[in-house]
């Protein structure tokens, strides 16, 4: 039936039938798919489920009731209910929703967006900014132009359809199709002509020029006091989205430099610029920016990192806070095509893509900016930690681990310890009761160790594995368990009695979290171990005899 996500969502039989029917909840649903790209609701399929319960049967009247029961509680809003059986003979009800021409709303006003598998309420300025994003007819398929397909660049043309023939991405049934065919399927041509999607790919070089918003590229480097000292510039319209991906990552020098490592190492040679990392944030930029904004592609290149710099803003629904965890789609065909020829994953950004690499290589993970009319991925070059390189290049060899997995060993490797909260600002999760499809596997196989309960929790890498694999990270004191710091706390007030909370904590060690030591304080206190005078910064502690 398809996993739930950005063009799919399943829901009960219940949810329309008798006394626990949640029209409201359906409703909201379809303006979310509507809002977004259109979509499909399976209805009569438990959530999890692949296929509905066995027997089950749709009732007559049901579909007629479904399409009345959504028509009167929203606008602008076009679907499609039909009853359908499943491989083991039950029955359940598709519903299609067409991507809606005027934005879609409930009756009483209220708008939703599908951002991933969720469908969000959207308020205030994300409405208008809905309303004067839409268009009745995508960028990516208006014709308005009126290139002619017979006008096409057919040297182009032929490498982009025998890729898509040879791609293992496209279904059998579609690389039978002739080249009409499939030039149309993929919006590339309608009719007689070219949309601006075909222009882009499969057009010649002045007539990607006429599309005022064709993607430009330009590579400016800076030295180390942010003067420029060379410049590179894609702007000629000679290249198809493909080939400016290819001719970026080709002709910029930086871009082949590499580290030498130390002996020992899993890896001797890293490269400056990972050319995953890099293609992905190409990938990325040409993908997801507005085709209707003017605007050129930056990568600016610093002597400590590179700044990739896109026109316009995140997709609505998109923020720097979950984009780890969230995708849209803004401009659906080109997305379609590019995973097709398996430039990108259709359903990701990419971004944990980025992440996991980066995080793999002993490098900070991305730093994301979000302005009104631009978008700034920052990535850095130098390595902070080439030993996490070993450690997570054997761990990954030896237990096999998931992309989330090797995201979150990386952190804890490059930060020696996290608490559970700090570990789940960073992987973007809104609880910490999230963070267990991230670390569970790594606590059961002993990568990873814990102390204490909650958001106190502190996660880090187990020592003996650093051991055994030659982690040659220095000591810390950040994952010290909590009675030992509390011995530590007492041996020093009675080195130095009178002392303030903040001359211990230098005295034990900077690293450590300062609220740390506050709580070692607070237990020693109540113990009776500890006697304290004085309040905030003068508040004092004495060890007792």
């Amino acid at each position: 039936m398809g996993t739930e996500g950005q063009l799919l969502d399943h829901k009960s039989l219940k949810a329309i039938l008798g006394n626990s029917a949640d029209w409201d909840e359906i409703a909201k649903d379809c303006i979310a798919f509507a809002n977004a790209s259109g979509g499909r609701l399976l209805i009569g399929i438990e959530d999890g489920q692949e296929l509905p319960p066995n027997r089950q049967t749709i009732p007559d009247h049901l579909p007629d009731l479904l399409r009345r029961k959504l028509n009167e509680r929203t606008v602008n809003l076009h679907l499609s209910p039909a009853v359908s059986t499943a491989q083991n003979g039950a029955q359940y009800i598709e519903l299609r929703i067409a991507r809606s021409i005027s934005v879609a709303s409930t009756t009483g006003g209220q708008y939703f967006l599908r951002v991933a598998d969720q469908s969000k309420p959207i308020t205030g300025d994300d409405v208008i900014r809905l309303i004067n994003e839409r268009s009745t007819l995508p960028w990516e398929t208006q014709t308005s132009l009126h290139v002619s397909k017979a006008d096409l660049d057919q040297r182009r043309c032929s490498g982009l359809l025998n890729a898509l023939r040879a791609s293992d991405r496209v279904k059998p049934s579609v690389k039978e199709k002739t080249d009409d065919e499939l030039l149309a399927h993929y919006q590339l041509a309608i009719g007689p002509f070219l949309t601006n999607l075909g222009i882009l790919f499969v057009g010649q070089q002045h007539q990607r020029a006429l599309v005022g918003t064709a993607p430009a590229v330009q590579v400016i480097k800076f030295d180390d006091r942010g003067d420029k000292v060379n410049k590179l510039l894609w702007d000629d319209h000679t290249l198809s989205p493909i080939e400016l991906i290819e001719a970026v990552w080709a002709e910029v020098p930086d871009f082949k430099e590499r580290y030498e490592l130390p002996d020992g190492l899993y890896r001797q040679n890293v490269p400056a610029f990972d050319e995953v990392v890099i293609r992905e944030l190409l990938v990325n930029a040409l993908v997801h920016r507005p085709y209707t904004q003017r605007g050129d592609i930056f990568l600016n290149l610093f002597p400590d990192r590179l700044e990739v710099v896109n026109p316009g803003s995140l997709p609505l629904g998109v923020t720097p806070q979950n984009i780890l965890h969230t995708s849209v789609r803004r401009n659906e065909h080109f997305a379609r095509l590019f995973h097709d020829l398996k430039l990108m994953e259709k359903e990701g950004s990419g971004y944990d893509k980025i992440f996991e690499v980066l995080l793999s290589q002993g490098r900070p993970e991305p730093e994301l900016l979000e302005a009104h009319d631009r978008v700034q991925v920052t990535i850095r070059r130098r390595i902070l930690k080439p030993e996490v390189i070993d450690f997570i290049a054997k761990a990954d060899q030896t237990y096999q681990l998931s992309q989330r997995e090797r995201i979150s060993l990386g952190l804890l490797a490059q930060h020696d310890a996290l608490t559970a909260r700090e570990l789940a600002d960073r992987l973007e999760l809104s609880t910490v009761d999230e963070l267990q499809p991230w670390v569970r596997r790594l606590l059961d196989l002993g990568l990873v160790h814990h102390t204490g309960r909650t958001q106190a929790t502190r996660y880090f890498i187990a020592p003996n594995l650093l051991r055994s694999m030659d982690f040659s990270g220095k000591t810390t004191l950040k994952l010290i368990e909590p009675h030992r710091l509390a011995a530590l706390v007492f041996e020093d007030l009675q080195r130095y009695p009178g002392s303030a909370i903040s001359d211990i904590h230098k005295r034990i060690g900077v690293e450590l979290n300062q609220k740390q030591v506050k709580r070692a304080l607070e237990q020693l206190t109540e113990q009776g171990k500890v006697h304290a005078e004085g309040i905030n910064r003068w508040r004092r502690y004495w060890a007792k005899e």
